[in-house]
């Protein structure tokens, strides 16, 4: 009997439509264009406005242009994931709210918080879902309104993020693509360097908290900075090791979009070239949950069935990671 794999087969993302540049942002916060781009790469990024909007709208207009995208019947989906680190709310998860504004009545949902290697967890556990034979049909979304909670007093943590959804469908196949293997670490030590200091059990929200504007990101750049430039390279270099892939054999390194000298300094480790490397970070900042699908998304049109990607990714927790993907199918027929 062949080999059941995950196949990506679609992709979308929904973007909001207001652009925050380094321009906006240095009349907020003591920061400057050059700044900005000196340390990150980042330009501009896009912001989720209006009263009541959440990461789930992003998500939710992410899956119903995916399932018009595939012509898929919301009915056939058996499972949507969805990977976030800014809920709705603390529950019910955001899966659930994502699968009822999309239409989606005969599946199971939940959520996944591995900060911004949450999309590369989900998408190995949506190809086991998939590769055991239960599911023909399930919907990874990784979507973030980071927006919620970043401080624009904060100027080495405000210029980073963005607000942006994706959304997967992942079929199965018994054809030389698709997931073909992951490698996924953590360390709980660093989440010293990188949380979200209350609004959980331990220090839930009061007004001490609220004034003491401990509901933002609490980041530690330059040691998150170290830890991400060496886990997120070894990682890949390892998957390159592992499977005998040499520079010249990989289509496309997809990497996390946090910082563009760790993307580069990545690139270097494995002996790949600029060209080799999707880098939109100028354009979105760091969506985190979102990144990755979010280059696969404006690349798809330059990918070939039979391309092979290695996607990497480094995050709060700390949590890192990498999944080595065979692309399934021609994007330029996929638009």
């Amino acid at each position: 009997m062949s080999k059941i794999r995950a196949a990506i087969t679609g992709i979308n993302a929904s973007v909001p439509e207001y652009i925050l540049t380094n321009e906006e942002l240095s009349n907020m916060v003591d920061t400057s264009d050059e700044w900005i781009t000196t340390r990150t790469g980042i330009k501009t990024r896009h912001i989720l406005k209006g009263e009541g909007k959440g990461t789930s709208d992003m998500g939710a207009e992410a899956v119903k242009g995916l399932l018009k995208k595939t012509n898929t019947d919301p009915d056939e989906v058996d499972l949507l994931i969805c990977a976030t680190v800014t809920p709705d709310m603390q529950f019910p998860a955001t899966a659930n709210i994502i699968a009822d504004k999309a239409g989606l009545k005969n599946s199971f949902h939940f959520d996944i918080n591995a900060a911004c290697s949450g999309q590369i967890y989900a998408l190995t556990t949506a190809a086991m879902y998939i590769q055991s034979g239960l599911y023909k049909k399930v919907i990874l979304v990784g979507a973030d309104k980071m927006s919620s909670i970043v401080d624009y007093t904060d100027r080495s943590t405000c210029v980073i993020f963005g607000d942006a959804g994706t959304a997967m469908m992942l079929e199965p196949t018994t054809e030389d693509v698709g997931i073909i293997d992951s490698i996924h670490q953590s360390d709980g030590f660093g989440r010293v360097h990188l949380h979200q200091k209350a609004g959980g059990s331990v220090k839930p929200a009061s007004h001490a908290t609220v004034d003491a504007r401990e509901h933002y990101i609490y980041q530690e750049g330059q040691a998150v900075f170290k830890f991400a430039v060496s886990k997120m390279a070894d990682v890949s270099v390892e998957m390159m090791k592992k499977h005998h892939i040499e520079p010249d054999d990989l289509a496309w390194l997809v990497p996390h979009q946090a910082n563009l000298r760790i993307i580069e300094a990545t690139a270097r480790r494995m002996g790949i070239e600029k060209e080799q490397v999707m880098i939109n970070i100028q354009r979105y900042g760091n969506t985190t949950s979102a990144t990755i699908a979010l280059c696969l998304w404006e690349w798809e049109n330059q990918l070939k069935k039979g391309d092979k990607l290695i996607l990497s990714a480094f995050g709060g927790g700390f949590t890192w990671g990498s999944v080595y993907v065979k692309w399934a199918y021609d994007g330029k027929n996929h638009q």
